[in-house]
């Protein structure tokens, strides 16, 4: 009997040892989350809002005076045509921006990869970081000096902004996938390049798709606010209509944005979606 129970008591023993232990919050992270709330309060309590102003009987009759201005939207043909043409250019800007990226963020990404040495690593990662720090509005400001108005300029924003948010992602990519496929092939006789577009690219193909579709889909959004500095798109149409107070035509142009890019967003789930089957 009490070998019998001993082994019971092994076996629940064993058993406890095996079963996932609950976790404890280390000392640093219960700082950062009060750091982080400490933060979050004194943002707070360094501005002076008025909430109380949000909720007065004159901000809410101001508020529905501006929003009554946009109705009902502006649905003639000619203006329809219109806001398809700036569709259009939208959906070109964001498009060509985002390839002129990928393909730019592959050369950049095995640079920053390390496989052409630490320094080149270096010098490329530091690139990068200055590519995507300067946002895409400051980036057409900048071109739009060079290039002029219109959605050259805005084209060439997204892909300078967007090459080093992908090239940062791709070199990340190679860098954590695994180098013995190709390291196999080296061995074997097979050189850098083929071996490396035969045993890497594959196994990072799907993922550096996936960045790529979710990086178009911000460039859609990017796309129609870069027209508010004359970068063409729906964007430059919102921001005329806006200046000459012409609610009703700035409303149709607010709903083709929305429908464009809730289609969009849809279009690159489904191919994310199947990519990862």
């Amino acid at each position: 009997m009490r070998g019998a129970a001993h082994s019971h008591e092994s076996s629940d023993q064993k058993l406890s040892n095996t079963l996932p232990q609950p976790s404890h919050w280390r000392f640093s992270t219960v700082a950062l989350l009060c750091g982080l709330l400490a933060l979050i309060v004194a943002s707070f309590l360094s501005l002076s809002l008025s909430w109380s102003a949000f909720f007065t009987q004159e901000a809410v009759r101001t508020t529905g005076e501006f929003l009554h201005g946009f109705a009902p939207p502006d649905l003639s043909v000619s203006f329809l045509k219109k806001i398809a043409i700036g569709t259009a250019e939208t959906l070109s800007m964001s498009a060509l921006g985002t390839v002129l990226a990928a393909i730019a963020g592959v050369g950049l990404g095995l640079v920053g990869s390390g496989r052409f040495g630490d320094a080149a690593r270096a010098a490329t990662r530091t690139l990068l970081n200055v590519l995507r720090s300067i946002p895409e509005l400051v980036w057409a400001s900048i071109l739009l000096i060079s290039a002029g108005l219109g959605p050259f300029a805005g084209t060439l924003a997204l892909a300078a902004h967007t090459s080093g948010v992908l090239g940062r992602l791709f070199a990340d990519a190679y860098e954590n996938t695994s180098s013995l496929p190709e390291d196999t092939l080296r061995l074997n006789g097979v050189r850098a390049i083929p071996a490396f577009l035969y045993a890497t690219m594959p196994q990072t193909l799907p993922q550096m798709m996936s960045y790529t579709l979710y990086r178009w889909e911000n460039n859609i959004r990017a796309a129609a606010i870069l027209g508010v500095v004359g970068a063409g798109g729906l964007g430059q149409m919102l921001k005329y209509h806006l200046s000459l107070f012409q609610m009703q035509q700035a409303a149709s142009v607010i709903v083709a944005m929305l429908l464009m890019v809730a289609a969009v967003d849809g279009i690159s789930f489904l191919l994310r979606r199947a990519m990862t089957r």
